[in-house]
């Protein structure tokens, strides 16, 4: 009896201490938690903005005056869906860690506050074994039975306390097991909605591909003296020096005038020509940018990598597929593999200013194509999928944090 007791004691100690070594661990879960907050933050944030962006250009489709401008205008809006369903799964993700996370900690304040109240009740049935006439007839004196009926006494409150904290926690537990499946379910849908906008996506394109067979020839000689001008380069940016050259000369070649009409009466003097027209400039101005694709950024510019590298341009972690947008109108000047980077697209903008981007396992569109902000340019990898984007005017490197709308 004096060893059940004596069990019994130590039962109520420890139950009254439990909780002084929950808060040891062997990493923060706090800081990690806010990590996994903030991504949630933002996944939604870009989630919310590419849905605006997205409804802007559903607005612009049906407003547009031609076919093929509503083609690039839905496309653009698909490629928004797109991304905003992207930006959901990372919040699912995201989500789904943080309510995991929660429960992983709940079991283990459960497991806690269960094991003294398991040896509590050790040592009660190791007691309530004994036939109560059995205790008079062990030896012992009259204070060992006042110092049982202590500790039981004692035990008690302590014992009401502890079922209850359980009570309580394993209802938390199974308030964050449905908590969890509400976001695997969101989770679920999310990629299902990814993977339906995806095809549509991929039918609108093919639709457009149809429409513009009759271009092909052109598009193919303009195609190949690009691929010729990439071989020719020593490097990336030798590259896009060239394409900026010629750029320039197509805008100058562009503004000439053309050939002097025949006067119906060559009596009458010359024919005064009309001035031509000024070729439109896109160029970029503030808060005109945007990021190609949906991601966490890893790299910024001016960055040294861990190969000694200086950024030229922003690197960003992009989901598994994901989706690739123009960052501003332009036009493509290259689209196609490059040597160490990928499948590469590098759009002229316009005044000087053209986009690199690197790093695609895919591609949308072609040399020549004339693309909107938002339009689909290609898809990246499926594994550890990374997307550069640079942003030159003039040759040199811009930052293009300040442009970004």
């Amino acid at each position: 009896m004096r060893r059940a007791l004596a069990a019994l004691a130590v039962a109520v100690a420890v139950a009254g201490g439990t909780f002084a070594l929950a808060q040891s661990d062997l990493f923060d879960p706090q800081a990690i938690a806010a990590r996994e907050r903030m991504q949630l933050a933002d996944a939604r944030q870009q989630s919310v903005a590419a849905m605006a962006r997205s409804a802007a250009l559903e607005k612009q489709a049906a407003a547009a005056s031609n076919e093929a401008d509503r083609l690039k205008m839905r496309s653009a809006a698909l490629a928004a869906r797109i991304q905003s369903a992207e930006a959901d799964i990372s919040a699912g993700e995201a989500r789904v860690a943080l309510v995991t996370r929660r429960l992983s900690a709940q079991r283990a304040r459960l497991a806690e506050q269960q094991q003294p109240l398991l040896e509590l009740a050790a040592a009660l049935q190791q007691l309530s074994r004994q036939p109560p006439v059995s205790v008079l007839a062990q030896p012992g004196s009259l204070r060992d039975m006042v110092h049982a009926r202590a500790v039981i006494d004692a035990a008690m409150p302590v014992i009401a306390r502890r079922t209850a904290g359980v009570r309580r926690q394993l209802s938390l537990l199974d308030a964050a097991r449905r908590q969890q499946a509400i976001a695997l379910d969101a989770l679920a849908a999310s990629k299902a909605q990814l993977a339906a906008r995806r095809a549509a996506l991929t039918r609108l394109e093919n639709e457009g591909r149809l429409r513009s067979r009759e271009l092909m020839s052109s598009a193919r000689i303009e195609a190949d003296r690009a691929l010729g001008l990439g071989e020719k380069a020593r490097d990336i940016v030798e590259l896009m020096d060239a394409l900026e050259a010629d750029g320039l000369v197509r805008a100058q070649l562009g503004q000439l005038a053309g050939p002097l009409p025949r006067p119906r009466n060559p009596a009458a003097g010359p024919v005064s020509l009309v001035p031509p027209p000024t070729a439109r400039e896109i160029g970029i101005t503030s808060s005109a940018y945007r990021l190609p694709v949906v991601g966490r950024i890893i790299t910024g510019l001016g960055e040294v990598s861990e190969s000694g590298v200086r950024s030229r341009g922003v690197t960003i972690a992009a989901r598994p597929g994901g989706q690739v947008v123009a960052p501003a109108p332009g036009r493509v000047s290259f689209a196609g593999d490059y040597r160490g980077y990928g499948k590469i697209v590098i759009i002229d903008h316009g005044g000087g200013w053209i986009s690199l981007l690197a790093g695609m396992i895919a591609l949308s569109v072609g040399v020549g194509d004339m693309v909107e902000a938002g339009a689909p340019v290609g898809r990246a990898g499926s594994d550890d999928s990374r997307i550069t984007v640079e942003l030159r005017r003039a040759g040199r490197p811009v930052d293009i944090v300040a442009m970004i709308g």
